[in-house]
């Protein structure tokens, strides 16, 4: 036996086991003090980029002290797809058809609030033709329900309640059949466009959405009876995720984690847009600042949706959905035909038959795109998730200058480590959850 640091004092004597020593000297409180201050039980683990409850490719970086979390960042950047370096590249219209990627699960926000800023720009807000104008409210608000249900879903899911994730993407089924039948696409609609809509609601949409608002009513009570007074699920989200009023103002938190700590602050109501001051609804708030005020928010939000979409039901007026300055308007009489959608046979007959001016005026607004006056703007709508801006700026040309995103998932993702940090490894996925991070529109 050797020792490798020499004690305060040791003695050793020879036995018929070999040399035993005897050592004595230093302090049991000193020794425990030493030990504390080791590090060994403090360790970093990495939660994702490619873990099912980090909702897409986030990665969280815990550093954890047993169960506790006592640091918590995130790393993004792993979708990161330059959607806003690619719009300098590509006419104005075309830029609906990059943004609608962006926060996959609200496509028509992220297109109204980017066709706003780019009418602001052209100065022809107030000529967007009224049936354009609550076609898109109505989208919009279809919209928010699916996006909220895949927030419940998938919150639900990682809780283990694997009911609420079947019911959740079991209606949100029936609001992408709706989009499918207005605009061709589950998703990725490019639907809105600068001065107004692609097309117009093809037959039997009115008639399906009003449908669609029917099943709504009968399936929402579901999830009240499934979650809301669950005892297990209430002792899983209360209490977790926990960020007050203060704590979402210095973040800059806004949308449902905003509104469960108490203020109804909601930009449909502070600061309209597309005529929101004349529909009637509620804007849904909670006090408990934790993931099931959140859960709760969006509950009603969505029933609160439901207000507003039979209020458009009623409001469509016939008429075009297009603004009528021919240049700015882009062709969009289109019909089915054989091989697929595109534009009509007579429209294409009626301009390449009437005039040879409309040909070129044709050809020119489809290639090069219509001129944007210099100048800057900024548009803010009410996403599913919080506060989504658009900082539009034109140098003059048929192509943006540049389009900068204020994505709600983005700056609310920063309250992630004052939520999680102090609580339980397991909290982590609940906090994440209730905040809703999608990562298309985080890393853009």
């Amino acid at each position: 036996m050797t020792t490798h640091h020499a004690p305060q004092q040791a003695e050793e004597r020879e036995t018929t086991e070999g040399r035993v020593f005897t050592v004595t000297g230093g302090d049991w409180d000193e020794l425990s003090e030493t030990v504390g201050k080791a590090d060994d039980e403090r360790i970093v683990v990495n939660m994702g980029p490619q873990h099912p409850s980090t909702h897409g490719v986030l990665r969280l970086i815990l550093e954890i002290d047993g169960e506790t979390v006592t640091e918590a960042r995130c790393g993004i950047g792993y979708l990161h797809t330059g959607i806003e370096k690619n719009m300098e590249f590509r006419t104005w219209t075309q830029g609906s058809t990059f943004v609608t990627r962006m926060d996959y699960l609200t496509p028509f926000f992220n297109e109204t609030a980017y066709c706003l800023a780019v009418e602001k720009l052209l100065g022809i807000t107030t000529e967007i033709p009224d049936r354009a104008t609550v076609i898109r409210v109505m989208l919009m608000e279809l919209n928010r329900i699916s996006s909220h249900l895949v927030a419940i879903a998938t919150g639900g899911m990682e809780l283990g309640a694997t009911t609420i994730m079947i019911y959740g993407f079991r209606d949100r089924e029936l609001i992408l059949d709706a989009f499918e039948l207005i605009t061709g696409l589950r998703m990725n609609h490019a639907y809105v466009r600068p001065g107004g809509l692609a097309q117009d609601l093809p037959p039997g949409a009115v008639d399906q959405i009003r449908e669609l608002v029917k099943k709504f009513r009968k399936n929402l009570p579901e999830y009240d009876k499934l979650a809301t007074g669950n005892p297990i699920f209430k002792a899983r989200m209360q209490d977790v995720g926990y960020l007050d009023l203060a704590g979402c103002m210095s973040l800059g938190a806004t949308g449902p984690i905003l509104r469960a700590a108490g203020l109804p602050h909601d930009l449909r109501k502070s600061q309209p847009y597309c005529g929101y001051e004349n529909y009637d609804f509620d804007v849904p708030t909670a006090d408990t600042c934790d993931s099931y005020g959140r859960f709760l928010v969006r509950l009603e939000e969505m029933r609160q949706s439901l207000r507003i979409v039979e209020q458009c039901l009623d409001r469509l007026q016939p008429g075009p959905v297009m603004v009528a300055d021919k240049k700015i308007a882009w062709p969009a009489q289109l019909a089915l035909g054989p091989d697929g959608l595109g534009n009509s046979l007579d429209h294409i007959k009626n301009i390449m038959g009437t005039s040879m001016e409309a040909l070129i005026h044709h050809f020119k607004l489809v290639t090069e795109g219509f001129r944007v006056p210099a100048g800057q703007a900024y548009v803010a709508v009410e996403s599913p998730k919080g506060e989504l801006g658009v900082h539009a700026v034109s140098d003059g040309g048929t192509r943006p200058f540049r389009v900068h995103f204020r994505d709600p998932s983005f700056s609310n993702l920063q309250s992630m480590a004052a939520m999680c940090e102090g609580g339980q490894v397991a909290d982590v996925i609940v906090a994440v959850a209730s905040i809703d991070p999608v990562m298309g529109g985080v890393d853009r």
